[in-house]
């Protein structure tokens, strides 16, 4: 252990596990350690600093990168001329009483919208089957299934 590293560090750079710490030059800003990679995140201005992506953009982003891989591995796996996919994604809340198919009837419901486009000389069939590949990324799995969190304290 260096003489920077905290007791516990070193579970930081283990595979799947995410180390998020205060970094003290803003009042929010995060220093986001996932294995060897390194990120910040904020909160925009006025509230925080803008130093980086907020952790609703972190969610989003995690969701279209498991997106856009998840759709080129099937795409290369059946040889089909995917040349690129580009995922869109917004996160909103809407009113539960104004969700039909939601089972929450009071307050709000988090929405993610997300536009999936793929370029390449794909037919239509194969456009379909790639949007339901969509729908089985794991992090789309992970967000639509229940979800338990146990926390603990140091």
């Amino acid at each position: 252990m260096t003489t920077d590293e905290q007791p516990g560090d070193a579970a930081a750079s283990s595979e799947g596990t995410v180390t998020v710490t205060e970094t003290g030059s803003g009042t929010y800003t995060q220093q986001i350690t996932a294995g060897h990679h390194e990120l910040v995140s904020d909160e925009p201005r006025p509230i925080g600093d803008d130093a980086g992506p907020t952790p609703y953009d972190l969610v989003l982003a995690g969701l279209g990168a498991c997106t856009s891989m998840t759709v080129r591995m099937y795409a290369d796996r059946k040889g089909w001329p995917l040349e690129r996919v580009r995922v869109t994604l917004r996160h909103s809340r809407i009113h539960a009483k104004d969700c039909a198919d939601c089972e929450t009837r009071t307050g709000f419901v988090d929405q993610i919208d997300r536009d999936i486009e793929l370029s390449g000389d794909l037919d239509d069939d194969q456009r379909q089957r790639l949007l339901h590949i969509a729908e089985r990324c794991p992090v789309h799995q992970t967000l639509t299934s229940e979800i338990r969190i146990a926390t603990s304290l140091r």
